[in-house]
């Protein structure tokens, strides 16, 4: 079997489930992750070590909800991490998030515990998304940002705006909001954006970025490296990306057409009213100017007729 396939270029794509846990989710390449959340962070905090923990977790009652994470890590501190790649719009993702972070940290503080100790760890949830989370502007807010790409989330005081709480924190990237061209990567969190939605269409590490943070995921992401189960697992993951956003976008169009008929069939339906609204009132209007005018040749005061008819003495005058 030939080891490159042309529909799949020359190195995996980090925005399919395969490639996410294949550059982000083995112990043997998680300085990538930690230099990634280490881009993040931007020195609000710097991440040093991870430990990769299970990514299942069910309820503590039968009725709860079992939930899996995409990573799940602790960090050297004790910090906690959940990071999500979510390709595909999801109506309720903040709730998703909160849940998220309110089981994990409802995990750490033992069942029966006595006493008034509730310390807790800092906790994150990391979220790379395919879409923008606010593309049908549900916040109610207008981002005014230079990063609209980028939502860095916290718990704050909504009069004074200061950190509430600084110890859970909420950090997501809508990819599709990130159109910077490599003049304009600033940061290494801009590097690290720019390849996460560009990767799968390179031939080489170019030179606009720093080879000693990125070098390791073109030396380990080329296909034709992958052993052939790894191969299989991946063209079955970009296919099943490529199917869902096939599906999602027909059902969008689908949609826009559903809404452009309804759309029509308003407008028709307003129009017709709004015409037969209109024929009404020049058929009256010609009716009130027929009667004054049968009025004024009776000799009828003009003042009278126009009260009568709700025509204005101008208009009888002319008559």
């Amino acid at each position: 079997m030939a080891r490159l396939k042309k529909h799949l270029g020359r190195y995996v794509d980090p925005r399919t489930d395969f490639g996410w846990k294949f550059y982000f989710g083995r112990e043997d390449n998680k300085i990538l992750l930690i230099e990634f959340l280490n881009s993040l962070f931007h020195g609000e905090k710097i991440i040093s070590d991870l430990r990769y923990k299970p990514v299942e977790h069910d309820g503590d009652y039968e009725e709860m909800r079992r939930v899996v994470f995409d990573l799940h890590c602790i960090g050297s501190d004790g910090e906690v991490f959940i990071i999500e790649m979510q390709q595909l719009f999801q109506e309720f993702f903040k709730d998703r998030a909160v849940y998220y972070t309110s089981r994990l940290i409802n995990k750490q503080l033992a069942r029966g515990k006595k006493g008034s100790d509730y310390y807790l760890p800092e906790v994150y949830f990391i979220g790379i998304l395919e879409f923008d989370m606010d593309r049908n502007g549900s916040s109610g807010i207008s981002r005014v940002t230079e990063r609209p790409y980028f939502y860095d989330v916290a718990l704050c005081d909504k009069l004074t705006k200061e950190i509430f709480y600084d110890k859970l924190g909420y950090k997501m990237i809508s990819l599709p909001l990130f159109n910077k061209q490599p003049e304009e990567l600033k940061t290494v969190m801009d590097q690290w954006l720019y390849l996460l939605k560009h990767l799968s269409t390179m031939d080489r590490l170019p030179s606009f970025l720093d080879k000693r943070i990125f070098g390791l995921i073109f030396e380990i992401g080329e296909i034709g490296k992958l052993t052939e189960e790894e191969l299989m697992s991946y063209e079955a993951s970009l296919k099943h990306k490529r199917d869902a956003e096939s599906v999602f976008n027909s059902a969008k169009k689908s949609g826009e057409a559903l809404g452009h008929a309804k759309g029509l069939a308003e407008g028709k339906a307003k129009g017709l009213a709004e015409g037969k609204a209109k024929g009404l009132a020049e058929g009256e209007r010609k009716k009130a100017l027929e009667t004054a005018k049968a009025f004024k040749e009776m000799g009828l005061p003009i003042a009278d007729i126009a009260k009568g008819t709700g025509l204005s003495v101008e208009e009888v005058e002319k008559l």
